[in-house]
C-alpha cells in the first residue's frame, strides 16, 4: 500500500480551531491520506469538506481516558456516524483491564462495534499503561469483539507508539486484525520502523512532513 493511504492525518488538540481543521482537510485531500482523525465535535464539518474526496472521517470515542461507560461510548459512536464518521477509534477501558474485568472490557468494545454498524473500529490500548501480558490480552479481546484494528496510543498519556509494542500486537493478532501505530510518530524514519514492525496505519499530526521526507528518498 502507498504510504499516504496508511496515514490518518490527525488533529486532536483541545484548542484546535476551525481554520486548523480546514487546513487539515485540505492537506488530506492534497496528499490523499486515508483519513483525517478529529474530535467528535468536528466530524460534521470534516464530512462536508471531504465528502467529494477519497479521504475518510475518523473520530475518537471515550477519548482520551477510555473511562466513559459503555452506554456513553455506544451513543457517542452512533452520533459520530450520523454526523459522517466512517472510522471509529475507541479508547480501551484501561481501569477495567487493570482490574482484570475482561468480561466488561469485551462487552465495552462490543458495544462500540455494534453501534458502529459495520464501520471500521480501532481499539486504542494505551500501551504505555499496560504490561506485555495485558497488551496481548487486550488484543485478543478486541479480536473476539470483532473490531478491525488495535491501536497503540492516544498520544495524550506518558508516551506513544513503541516499535516493540507494535511488533507484539502484530504477532498477537496480525493475521486477523490490523495494527495502527499512533503517538510520537514525527518522521519518515519513525513511520518506516512502525510499518516494518507490522503497522498498516499510522496516526500522526506530521503526515505532510512524513510524505515530503519520503519523496526525497
Amino acid at each position: 500500500m502507498q504510504l499516504n493511504k496508511m496515514i490518518d492525518h490527525t488533529l486532536l488538540k483541545q484548542d484546535a480551531t476551525l481554520e486548523q481543521i480546514h487546513e487539515l482537510c485540505n492537506q488530506a485531500i492534497k496528499y490523499d491520506f486515508a483519513s483525517v482523525c478529529v474530535n467528535p465535535w468536528y466530524v460534521k464539518e470534516c464530512y462536508q469538506l471531504l465528502k467529494n474526496s477519497n479521504v475518510k472521517v475518523c473520530t475518537v470515542i471515550g477519548f482520551p481516558l477510555g473511562s466513559n461507560t459503555s452506554e456513553v461510548k455506544a451513543y457517542e459512536t452512533k452520533n459520530a456516524i450520523e454526523n459522517g464518521a466512517s472510522e471509529i477509534d475507541m479508547v480501551l477501558n484501561v481501569s477495567a483491564m487493570k482490574n482484570k474485568d475482561f468480561d466488561y472490557v469485551l462487552k465495552d468494545i462490543q458495544s462500540v462495534v455494534k453501534a458502529a454498524n459495520g464501520n471500521l473500529v480501532k481499539v486504542i490500548l494505551e500501551t504505555c499503561l499496560l504490561t506485555q501480558e495485558e497488551i496481548v490480552k487486550a488484543c485478543k479481546l478486541a479480536q473476539v469483539a470483532q473490531a478491525q484494528y488495535v491501536k497503540t496510543s492516544t498520544g495524550f498519556s506518558t508516551y506513544g507508539a513503541k516499535v516493540e509494542d507494535v511488533a507484539l500486537m502484530y504477532q498477537t493478532v496480525g493475521k486477523e486484525l490490523k495494527v495502527k501505530a499512533s503517538g510520537g510518530i514525527k518522521t519518515y524514519e519513525d513511520a518506516k520502523k512502525m510499518i516494518a514492525a507490522g503497522a498498516s496505519r499510522i496516526g500522526t499530526s506530521n503526515g505532510v512532513k512524513i510524505i515530503l521526507e519520503a519523496n526525497q528518498k
